[in-house]
């Protein structure tokens, strides 16, 4: 598990495409994109400078919603969410957090170990495809 459960990789592509190829996977595996937040363009309306960042939300209410029938404060990290951004030097990584330790933090483990492992190689699967990391992240 990553330290206080974000993983982040760095992708072998830029922000916009490696956000794009973002969705393309997480469709691919049969969740919904259910919102691209764009924070950087949300800066500049605000007459403000950031570096590329974007958020994914996605998921798939077979997964989730189980968890959250257990242990309904999960809800606040559901659905998964995954932000892509670039560093200071110009590098674009993806972060996420990781679904057992989501999973830990609202004491929603037990019973649900099947679900969370679908869940965490789902995730680290995508997250690998989007950053052009062939299968390892």
């Amino acid at each position: 598990m990553a330290a206080g459960g974000l993983v982040t990789i760095e992708s072998r592509f830029g922000p916009k495409e490696t956000m794009d190829k973002l969705a393309a996977a997480v469709a691919a595996h049969g969740m919904a994109v259910l919102a691209r937040i764009d924070h950087a363009r949300a800066a500049a309306e605000a007459g403000l400078e950031l570096r590329p960042t974007e958020v994914l939300v996605f998921g798939n209410p077979k997964a989730g919603t189980p968890l959250m029938q257990d242990v309904q404060s999960i809800g606040i990290d559901l659905p998964l969410k995954a932000l892509v951004w670039q560093d200071e030097r110009g590098a674009t990584w993806l972060s996420y957090n990781e679904p057992h330790w989501l999973a830990v933090r609202h004491e929603a483990v037990k019973g649900h170990e099947p679900t969370l492992a679908a869940m965490a190689n789902a995730l680290h699967a995508v997250a690998a495809e989007a950053a052009g990391r062939g299968g390892a992240a």
